[in-house]
């Protein structure tokens, strides 16, 4: 791991969130033993449901107190618990390079990915990478091992902010790659088409696996500060404006909660879990925060 990756890994949102779980809401399919549920039947300690006994089934999971009601033999079939397969997808497109605090939008993200993965294999979860724009541009495989973070660390330090941003696309392949269900973590701006992005959410959603979405801006373009003539230069497209943005900001900050509203109602309608953190927030607090309120509302289904 080099140093450069090292900047993602930041100590004190590790600390903070260490005692924290990202537990799937939804049924997942793993190999380990873990604490997510599995669509599989098991001898873990959960109780799901009686079924008739056949021959050859083990004898220890008679239930005795249904045979005195009725007239068979019935066995117990538990759920088995599993580690989930998380993939967690980095949005390193050219408009998040955007930042004029200490960190841009790539560099919160990142440090967004690279906690969670931290989380994740300490609970023994298998965990992939994906950086992308328009296209997928790298690729880490879901492992378990504790050093399979520092090839997601490496991965992120090596993937630069370039080009646009096309998301359906890159979610269809997600949906296509990754055939069981599990936790798909999307960390982007979303400066994209929203029929794209919802397309993409619901198709992940069919799939059945748990989505979430951190939506990262700057604060510049949550409050829109700007004041004395200003020129703005497009990140993602050509464009150059000259104005005074005094006489843009009204029409700008309702343009953006109409846009923040269409996202958290498509998100919703998708059963997507919504988060929208400012590259000012501290990360520690913003995770934290988060992770528990998902700990406080998770429930098996």
């Amino acid at each position: 791991m080099t140093p450069d990756s090292r900047r993602f890994l930041h100590p004190e949102a590790i600390q903070r969130i260490a005692r924290l779980e990202l537990r799937a809401r939804t049924i997942v399919e793993g190999f380990l033993s873990g604490m997510h549920r599995s669509p599989y039947f098991g001898q873990s300690v959960e109780f799901r449901q009686h079924r008739q006994y056949t021959a050859g089934d083990d004898l220890r999971y008679v239930d005795w107190k249904v045979l005195a009601k009725q007239d068979g033999y019935y066995v117990k079939q538990f759920e088995e618990d599993t580690n989930l397969r998380a993939a967690l997808l980095c949005d390193v497109s050219h408009s998040m390079r955007y930042g004029r605090g200490p960190m841009t939008k790539y560099d919160y993200a990142a440090t967004v990915v690279a906690s969670l993965a931290y989380l994740l294999l300490r609970q023994q979860d298998a965990v992939g990478c994906i950086a992308f724009d328009e296209t997928v541009r790298a690729t880490v495989p879901q492992r378990t091992r504790r050093n399979h973070l520092d090839s997601i660390l490496q991965a992120l330090s090596v993937s630069r902010p370039q080009h646009k941003t096309n998301l359906y696309d890159v979610l269809r392949e997600v949906a296509e790659s990754y055939p069981r269900r599990g936790v798909v973590v999307l960390v982007s701006d979303l400066l994209v088409d929203r029929p794209g992005l919802f397309k993409g959410l619901k198709l992940l959603r069919g799939r059945g696996h748990d989505v979430m979405v951190f939506h990262i801006l700057d604060d510049d373009e949550l409050d829109f500060p700007f004041s004395g003539p200003t020129r703005f230069e497009g990140l993602e497209v050509p464009d150059i404006v000259r104005c005074n943005p005094r006489a843009l900001r009204e029409g700008y900050l309702k343009a953006l909660g109409e846009y923040l509203e269409e996202v958290r109602r498509g998100c919703s309608r998708n059963a997507v879990d919504y988060d929208l953190i400012r590259t000012s927030q501290p990360l520690d607090a913003a995770l934290a925060k988060y992770l528990s309120f998902r700990m406080a509302t998770t429930h098996k289904t």
